[in-house]
């Protein structure tokens, strides 16, 4: 027994799908230092080992200086005009820039929005000591989230909940500024401060 197979159409027309995309992504170009014989500009501003601008000089002659010295010369400002070059050991260059990167970068610090809490009967103590909770908060770099909490009736009282938190603000020993104004929400009030940076 004979079974034929019908082809719907040449195989060229039979349309088929990419099931594989490439995705491409672009790589973050690194900014190299150049140094020696990489320093194709010329003429240059030439500070030499001990820190001393020496002024503008030809980059084939700082460089000749540099070998007399078993250093090399470093391009540490590029885009200054005329850019600036220093004589020093690479290797040394390196662990500075490397250090100096570390140390910036650990002075980096997240900021986060930490909270705090009042409601309309607390105490005068208890007010002080979440005052300079806050105090803290905004001095560490965060900005504070002061929430007024109202239960019951109180929240039919919402000006004096209002008069109370600009209050607690004015408690606050530090100049502030209102990153959020202050804003209604299920369980009450709240208001977003942070440190004035002009200050």
């Amino acid at each position: 027994m004979c079974i034929k197979f019908l082809l719907q159409g040449p195989l060229d027309k039979i349309k088929t799908k990419n099931i594989y995309k490439r995705k491409y992504y672009k790589r973050k170009q690194e900014v190299r230092t150049r140094i020696n014989q990489w320093i194709r500009i010329t003429p240059i501003q030439l500070i030499n080992e001990k820190g001393e601008n020496i002024g503008t000089i030809e980059t084939s002659k700082a460089i000749e200086m540099a070998k007399e010295e078993g250093l090399d010369l470093i391009e540490i400002a590029p885009n200054a005009k005329p850019p600036v070059c220093r004589i020093m050991d690479y290797g040394k260059f390196q662990y500075q820039k490397s250090r100096k990167e570390k140390i910036q970068k650990s002075k980096q610090k997240k900021t986060e929005i930490k909270g705090v809490r009042i409601s309309p009967r607390i105490g005068q103590h208890d007010l002080n000591f979440k005052a300079k909770q806050a105090e803290k908060f905004l001095n560490q770099g965060h900005k504070v989230k002061i929430e007024m909490i109202l239960k019951g009736r109180e929240k039919g009282l919402l000006d004096i909940a209002r008069e109370k938190l600009n209050k607690f603000i004015e408690i606050i020993d530090l100049e502030t500024v209102f990153e959020q104004e202050i804003k209604r929400q299920p369980r009450g009030l709240f208001v977003i401060i942070t440190k004035d940076k002009k200050q």
